[in-house]
């Protein structure tokens, strides 16, 4: 349920979901006709100073399909509040009509067909367009780049990222900061960074061994818009040697910062700054959080979590904007700074419809020389699917379902285990499985399919760590991803109880007995942290699954039991 102060801070606002289009007011095939690039893009012109926002692209240079998450749940302070309501309960309290173009692209209910009428969604040609219109319209606007932008397909695996960064340079962003990106390597991350065009930015960046801010990554950087001067402070993901290899940018370290973070407000704002806006990839709860312990932010854009909001959040003072992921949506914020200080906002959350947006000439151009050295492994048939494909939820999606399967077949394992990440296009039923399809949910720089043998005691002891990452009532020990998923076993989860009492009942699902802690079971799983891990590829292991299969059927998944919610 969402909170009446929540429902009431939406809810005044949701007139202006979509400008003055009566964008969620129209049914499905009627918006289909008449919905138009001009009814997206219409804004009124406010203030004197423009953000654009995009962030998690997640190397998506093509348009695609993506499912947003039927369950997202919130703990704590977090519990029932935005934006942790998916479904009837997000209409609800945005005004969201069904079947409308904005409950496409903001929930998941009818999906499939939805879909089929509204088509895919993304493309960084079109968002192209967007940004470009944007900035006819105020010229001096700031682009900036939440993040997860070099990484998630095969050709930026490939090219270690340089597709990614070579599309990005022609939409001339103004500053970025990081997560993912880190996975190409350090050395790779820093050739990179001391290429681009357009600043680094993350705060919370440090040197390793001597516990300084790391020089090649910039704390914050001040622009002058508008006639206001402007701060942007940059903030990485903060857990990255937890959730990624440690070993991979041994040189680096993370975290929140906080009172880092406060010191660099106080700076900007002793500098001049009027208007403080942090670029953050921290997630949407530790966001809140952060707002509510920092003064004197302004505007916080957010990542990492992949939500998309059609209105700020005001915690405070400060407005949360929330841009969704994998291309989907461009936000525009406009500013009314005067006096040194912000006296209102205006902020639209832009659906990029591929098949209403006309992609931009010389990016589109752009993005296929990118690929043309890899267009004929992209397209290559690998099977098909009755099944619809998704990755979002909290405890488990069909593709995921799909990957635990190929491992248990492939490496001949009891027990499977996939990562709970939330990056990753969706498949519609009847569609063909292309290899790009299966490298846009499994690409990535450390995806050795291991082999292990695991005591039962081990495998809750599994759960139960990545639980308290997900659920923990304080956001600062959240990391934002999503619960690990798991083939051939079913298990129980209070989310309400404390770490090391979540997981109960855990029962292997082929021979329907209790998992002993005792006994040692065969698990097979992708992605491990740990430095030297052996096996094949979790791409070459889902392609050569698939290819056995011909045709993949999914049943539905109703092996993780949820109470506590």
């Amino acid at each position: 349920m969402i909170s009446r102060r929540d429902f009431l801070q939406v809810s005044m606002a949701a007139s202006a979901l979509y400008g003055a289009s009566g964008f969620g007011n129209w049914g499905r095939l009627a918006a289909q006709q008449t919905l138009t690039q001009d009814q997206l893009l219409e804004f009124e012109t406010f203030g004197n100073v423009s953000l654009i926002h995009v962030t998690d692209i997640h190397a998506q240079l093509k348009p695609i399909y993506f499912r947003e998450p039927s369950i997202n749940l919130g703990m704590g302070d977090n519990k029932g509040a935005v934006p942790h309501i998916t479904g009837a309960d997000f209409r609800k309290a945005y005004g969201i009509s069904d079947g409308s173009p904005s409950a496409y692209a903001l929930t998941y209910d009818d999906f499939t067909s939805l879909a089929q009428g509204y088509g895919r969604v993304g493309g960084l040609d079109r968002m192209a367009t967007v940004i470009n219109a944007i900035r006819a319209d105020r010229p001096d606007a700031l682009l900036l780049d939440g993040g997860d932008t070099w990484h998630g397909s095969m050709t930026c695996h490939k090219t270690e990222g340089q597709d990614m960064v070579n599309v990005m340079n022609a939409l001339a962003p103004d500053a970025m900061t990081f997560h993912w990106e880190f996975t190409l390597g350090s050395e790779r991350v820093n050739e990179l960074v001391e290429s681009l065009p357009f600043t680094s930015l993350g705060q919370n960046i440090f040197d390793a061994e001597w516990d300084e801010p790391a020089e090649l990554f910039k704390p914050y950087k001040m622009f002058e818009r508008g006639g206001v001067k402007v701060a942007v402070i940059g903030q990485a993901f903060p857990y990255m040697p937890i959730a990624n290899p440690r070993w991979m940018f041994p040189e680096y370290s993370f975290g929140i910062r906080e009172d880092n973070m406060r010191e660099m407000v106080a700076e900007v704002r002793g500098k001049g700054a009027e208007l403080v806006v942090l670029l953050s990839h921290n997630g949407f709860d530790v966001d809140k959080k952060m707002a509510s312990n920092v003064d004197g932010i302004d505007v916080i854009l957010s990542g990492h979590t992949h939500d998309a909001l059609p209105e700020p959040v005001l915690i405070g003072k400060t407005h949360i904007i929330a841009s969704g992921s994998n291309g989907k949506f461009v936000s525009r914020i406009d500013l009314d700074v005067r006096d040194g200080e912000m006296k209102g906002i205006k902020h639209k959350l832009i659906p990029i419809f591929s098949d209403v947006i006309t992609p931009d000439a010389d990016v589109a151009k752009l993005i296929d020389a990118q690929r043309a050295p890899y267009e004929a492994e992209l397209k290559e048939v690998i099977g098909k699917t009755e099944s619809l494909l998704y990755r979002r939820g909290n405890f488990n999606g069909s593709w995921d379902d799909l990957i635990c399967d190929a491992l248990i077949s492939e490496r001949e394992a009891d027990i499977a285990m996939s990562p709970g990440v939330r990056w990753g296009p969706s498949i519609l039923p009847g569609q063909e499985i292309t290899r790009e399809d299966i490298w846009n949910v499994t690409s990535m720089s450390y995806g050795e399919a291991y082999r292990s043998e695991m005591t039962g005691e081990f495998i809750h002891t599994i759960l139960e760590d990545v639980g308290d990452n997900l659920f923990n009532p304080d956001p600062y020990y959240q990391q934002g991803g999503d619960m690990v998923r798991i083939g051939g076993m079913g298990y129980k989860i209070d989310v309400s109880k404390p770490q090391g009492e979540r997981i109960t009942d855990m029962t292997l699902l082929k021979t329907g007995e209790k998992i002993d802690p005792a006994k040692t079971y065969v698990v097979a799983g992708w992605a491990s942290v740990n430095e030297g891990t052996e096996g094949p590829q979790i791409w070459d292991v889902v392609e050569d699954h698939i290819k056995k299969q011909g045709t993949i059927k999914l049943e539905p998944n109703n092996s993780v039991q949820v109470t506590g919610a």
